[in-house]
């Protein structure tokens, strides 16, 4: 099996953090004596159980230590846990959510070095916690961007289904295709769906044409604009106004079977099989396929496509009590690790380790799809990050925000909103 990951990172300040820690130091090596109880910060903890299974199969294994998982909500889960910190409350094990926040908790001395926790050969997404040459966090999991589709409908529409062969203009090319043939067939599914996010063009772009929004240049983003807004206004997908209107959501949109395509995250997976089990989705036969390729290239299941994605990571509290920091340390390997792999592929997570034997068990899951261009898009792929390694990367990415709603919603033209963004990256941010 191919397998290539780019494991990169993205840093940036989004709010300071005025309390300074303590560092906890400890030696990974050294082994927790006497029973030991952990927290971790977790979030959506009903729909999401990649911490309580990691925490159970952990304790499972290391009877001395308990892992509690205290969950916090998933909207506000950085301001929530920054209060925690400041606070002295915060839990032992920091969730790292999103990349971009990694610098408040290291530039506010909350998180400790972990730089001698071992991690296996072949985990990705690794580069994305160190700072200044140390690991301030591992990873557990990594999805990366993929095309989903529905392929009910392309049958009802009469349409060749994805073959990994695609480029973006073979996504505009079927598009036009199944928007013809859903409605000449009584359907009224759209052919594709485009979530709010601004990942959604901006992500691909970033990735498939080399571009780095730490340069202040962000022209290279005006063809997937133009892209997108052309399926906009074609029909071929819901327009942006409609969508935010509506208050749309991916899983809906999708799992209603009201677009035959969409590109979104691996972390759907699990998501769709669940509420297809549960009737919040329809029953249909779906699969994934390598996201469309800006250039033909790295199409083809001889080649390895590039998409985008950041990792999910674990660290620890740097006032964590120095008589745990070793158990904690143990639950990072264990978690970055091929039996925390195992864990996460069982129900559908995808991990940053992808071994041979983690991706047959993820496929293994009832209700996950089975055919060999999934096993491909899941599989391989290279995956660059959506965040780079910056201290600015969090205001730039908010910058980019307001530009993406801006063109998306026909409030501004691509190459003036580009513009825009760019001098007031430069004003506001000092870059370009």
């Amino acid at each position: 099996m191919k397998r290539k990951f780019a494991a990169a990172a993205g840093f940036a300040v989004a709010v300071s953090l005025s309390l300074a820690a303590c560092s906890g130091g400890g030696d990974a090596s050294t082994e927790p004596s006497g029973p030991v109880t952990l927290s971790v910060s977790g979030w959506a903890l009903d729909t999401t159980p990649e911490f309580q299974d990691l925490a159970d199969a952990f304790t499972a294994q290391n009877p001395d230590i308990t892992v509690e998982v205290k969950g916090y909500d998933a909207t506000e889960y950085n301001t929530l846990l920054t209060a925690d910190l400041a606070a002295g409350s915060g839990p032992d094990i920091i969730t790292q959510k999103e990349v971009k926040f990694v610098p408040t908790f290291v530039e506010g001395g909350q998180l400790l070095d972990v730089s001698d926790v071992q991690l296996p050969d072949g985990i990705s997404g690794a580069s994305s916690y160190q700072v200044d040459g140390k690991s301030y966090a591992v990873p557990y999991r990594n999805d990366s961007w993929v095309l989903f589709y529905n392929k009910n409908l392309f049958e009802q529409a009469g349409v060749d289904q994805p073959d990994g062969t695609w480029t973006w203009k073979d996504y505009n090319d079927a598009a036009d295709k199944l928007n013809a043939g859903l409605a000449g067939a009584g359907s009224a599914a759209k052919a594709a769906y485009l979530h709010r996010w601004q990942s959604t063009v901006q992500g691909f772009a970033n990735a498939q044409s080399g571009g780095d929004i730490l340069a202040g240049d962000y022209s290279y983003m005006q063809p997937f604009y133009e892209r997108a807004l052309s399926m906009q206004s074609s029909g071929d997908q819901v327009d942006y106004n409609t969508s935010a209107a509506n208050k749309l959501t991916y899983q809906g949109e999708f799992g209603k079977q009201n677009a035959a395509m969409m590109p979104m995250g691996t972390w759907f997976v699990a998501t769709l099989i669940a509420q297809q089990a549960s009737g919040d989705a329809d029953d249909f036969e779906w699969g994934i396929a390598p996201i469309p390729q800006n250039s033909a290239s790295t199409t083809g299941l001889d080649k390895t496509p590039v998409t985008f994605g950041d990792p999910t990571g674990f660290g620890i509290n740097a006032n964590i009590d120095q008589s745990k920091v070793a158990a904690a340390k143990k639950f990072l390997a264990f978690a970055a690790g091929e039996e925390g792999a195992q864990v996460l592929a069982k129900i559908g997570i995808t991990p940053a380790l992808l071994s041979d034997s983690v991706v047959e068990t993820y496929f293994a899951v009832d209700g996950a799809p089975t055919d060999d261009l999934s096993k491909f898009a899941y599989s391989t792929h290279e995956v660059l990050p959506e965040n780079p390694t910056s201290n600015k990367a969090a205001a730039i990415q908010g910058i980019l925000n307001d530009m993406h709603s801006a063109i998306m919603s026909g409030s501004v033209s691509p190459a003036d909103g580009l513009k825009e963004a760019q001098a007031r990256v430069a004003s506001e941010v000092g870059v370009g």
